[in-house]
């Protein structure tokens, strides 16, 4: 088991678990630098996110879905999602995932991802429902539920103010807005999985929480598989 891969997988992994959205009870386990077996214990009990890095792991030939670079291509995208056949990723997902209705996934056998993006905007039935009824609490949902990117404006304490863009229905269309400052969170009673913050650090964001600091190839990489599904929902329309 990777440290590092482990403890990346919880940076990401912690804001919907501490939401009660998806893994065990007990998010602040996910917070415990010094906690890697915990968290890789925890990290298989996550049916959604694990599916996808055992699929990666076995598609790249890693025996270690929390190897380092698994966990990073799931969560931001690198090299490795080039090595995924699209069509075995979506019959995988149909055995791991039998009886999940809601989303667009059954027939993307021509565009499927092992990217977060793919997962939430086509498994979860969010956009599918936005489609359908034009709901602004969807939008809502698939605003917060992506993984985002953003730059740190100033820290306070455990929260900082944070410039991104927010995703939102333009004549019908998702697309990411005009660039807008919110309050997030990257430290709870003082438990941390970041070194620390600095105005200036590009990061990315899950929900109301900074998940790392990321570089900017990193940041484009994450923008560009958020684009293709956003294209993707749009063809769709």
């Amino acid at each position: 088991m990777s440290l590092p891969g482990a403890l990346s997988f919880a940076r990401y992994a912690y804001p919907p678990n501490q939401l009660g959205y998806c893994g065990p009870d007990g998010a602040a386990a996910l917070l415990r630098a010094d906690g890697e077996q915990e968290i890789a214990r925890r990290a298989r009990l996550f049916e959604g996110a694990w599916s996808y890095l055992e699929f990666i792991a076995r598609a790249a030939g890693h025996a270690d879905p929390l190897d380092e670079a698994v966990v990073q291509a799931y969560w931001v995208g690198n090299d490795l999602l080039d090595r995924v056949v699209p069509a075995e990723l979506v019959d995988f997902l149909r055995t791991r995932f039998a009886g999940q209705a809601g989303g667009t996934w059954n027939d993307a056998g021509s565009r499927a991802i092992a990217h977060h993006s793919f997962h939430v905007f086509e498994v979860y039935p969010w956009a599918a429902m936005l489609r359908r009824t034009g709901n602004p609490a969807a939008v809502s949902v698939l605003e917060k539920c992506r993984i985002r990117t953003g730059v740190v404006c100033d820290v306070h304490g455990e929260t900082a103010r944070v410039s991104s863009r927010p995703l939102i229905l333009d004549g019908g269309v998702l697309t990411p807005g005009p660039v807008r400052h919110e309050s997030v969170t990257w430290s709870a009673g003082g438990h941390t999985l970041l070194s620390g913050l600095t105005p200036g650090d590009r990061v990315t964001l899950h929900w109301d929480w900074i998940c790392d600091v990321v570089t900017e190839e990193q940041c484009a990489r994450l923008e560009a598989c958020e684009q293709r599904q956003l294209g993707f929902v749009a063809g769709r329309r």
